[in-house]
């Protein structure tokens, strides 16, 4: 009840924010320091190169239209980690304590660097946006305070991609489902999960890990599309592996419209080197490709001004898109915080309060420019996954098309598993969980 009454009043307080203060120039020392991990290099860099430019682009977009956020100047500085843990905590520890209040927040948009992370950041009272990746036990906001996995973790996604394949199927029993990923933290992330939906549902589950960077796939292929051949095909894959495993798999005959990539494994980058083996395949997603308001904004104020991070035409791709959520996101939360702690240079555990007390409603993201690009979320003290809802592209040659509506997870199965996890992290790091007063 407690965190309800806060964050009506923080709320309330953003609300008459927004209606009352007019875009200025930000006074001398007035600025936020937003730090962004990127991989512009190493064999990761196709993908990495469009969600930095994403990120940058709507901050960049914020500061040239608004003068940042309640005057205050967003400060942005990127720092290359390859994809590579190792390199991923030194940025951390290079970027942390820059600007006059230190990082605002942390997007590691890399499973492996988020769990280095997760302990140094909540030392050090940063906020760790793992938008859609990273540890789904981090949802729970008791154990872990200052993570954040919204919009949907790796664990509701496999819950809602399993419906899909249950609203076209009937029935899962009997069925076989095959699980190509990145053998990874982040490719074994969803192997728990759908092990319960396995036994729940009675299907087969069969896993098949390929190794980094995942360019020698032949083996796999022949044994998931001759040997097994299984009904359905689901891939957590990154990078080069992705565009790989649909041409082996085009090569041995599975069927493209029985192949479901995760968010990680449908972007352009991802089908178009496979040409027309690609067409039929699909992805899940949790925000639309496309252009929107928000990238009219962002062509009219950077790159019709030659200030635009990478090339117009990447604009509205989704790995660009997928950049833009998680800044719009990280500026919203800011905004809330301003709310609550006033419209000045934020610490850390400042921030982590706007983005515990985020309510992004419809009609918030149609003032954003977001109206039809996202679904709506909230994110409480308990919770910091705040929806899970995705829906499913398809690729027809040209550019991906939604086919179904937004896909709910299995919260009675998620929820528990995120739980019980978690709990058992905190015995085993001596965290004592918080009494957020929820329920």
């Amino acid at each position: 009840m407690v965190d309800r009454v806060c964050r009506a009043m923080a709320l309330a307080v953003v609300a008459v924010i927004a209606l009352t203060t007019a875009p200025s120039a930000p006074a001398v020392g007035q600025e936020q320091f937003v730090p962004l991990l990127v991989y512009r290099t190493g064999a990761y860099a196709p993908n990495g190169i469009p969600l930095a430019e994403g990120q940058r682009d709507y901050f960049a977009m914020l500061n040239a239209r608004d003068g940042g956020i309640g005057g205050v100047e967003l400060v942005v500085e990127a720092c290359d980690t390859a994809y590579n843990n190792d390199k991923g905590v030194e940025c951390y520890e290079r970027l942390k304590d820059r600007g006059p209040t230190g990082a605002a927040a942390f997007s590691p948009f890399s499973t492996g660097i988020s769990y280095a992370l997760i302990e140094r950041a909540t030392a050090d009272e940063i906020p760790l946006f793992t938008m859609g990746y990273g540890r789904t036990d981090a949802a729970d906001g008791t154990v872990f305070p200052y993570v954040f996995t919204m919009p949907a973790t790796y664990w509701s996604q496999a819950t809602s991609i399993v419906r899909y394949i249950e609203a076209r199927e009937g029935d899962l029993a009997g069925k076989d489902i095959a699980l190509v990923h990145h053998d990874s933290a982040y490719g074994k992330e969803p192997i728990a999960t759908l092990e319960v939906l396995a036994a729940e549902m009675g299907f087969e589950l069969h896993l098949f890990p390929v190794a980094h960077p995942g360019l020698e796939q032949k083996a796999t292929w022949l044994d998931v599309g001759r040997r097994l051949r299984p009904d359905w095909v689901l891939m957590w894959g990154w990078g080069v592996m992705n565009s790989t495993a649909i041409k082996e798999a085009a090569a041995v005959g599975y069927p493209m419209a029985r192949f479901i990539g995760n968010h990680w494994s449908g972007a352009e980058v991802d089908v178009r080197p496979a040409g027309d083996a690609a067409v039929g395949y699909l992805a899940a997603n949790f925000h639309a490709p496309g252009r929107f308001d928000v990238h009219a904004e962002i062509l009219t104020h950077l790159y019709d001004r030659g200030r635009g991070a990478g090339d117009r035409e990447r604009v509205g791709e989704v790995l660009y898109n997928r950049g833009v959520v998680n800044a719009a996101i990280t500026a919203e939360a800011i905004r809330v915080a301003q709310g609550i702690h006033g419209a000045r240079p934020l610490t850390g555990a400042e921030v982590r309060d706007g983005f515990e007390n985020l309510e992004l409603t419809s009609e918030r993201l149609a003032e954003l420019g977001l109206d039809g690009f996202m679904n709506p979320l909230e994110v409480s003290c308990a919770d910091h996954e705040g929806g899970g809802s995705i829906f499913i592209q398809r690729w027809d040659g040209e550019s991906w098309q939604r086919v179904s509506d937004w896909i709910p997870p299995m919260t009675d199965v998620v929820r528990p598993l995120i739980e019980r996890s978690a709990a058992a992290y905190a015995a085993e790091t001596g965290i004592t969980p918080r009494d957020c007063g929820e329920g």
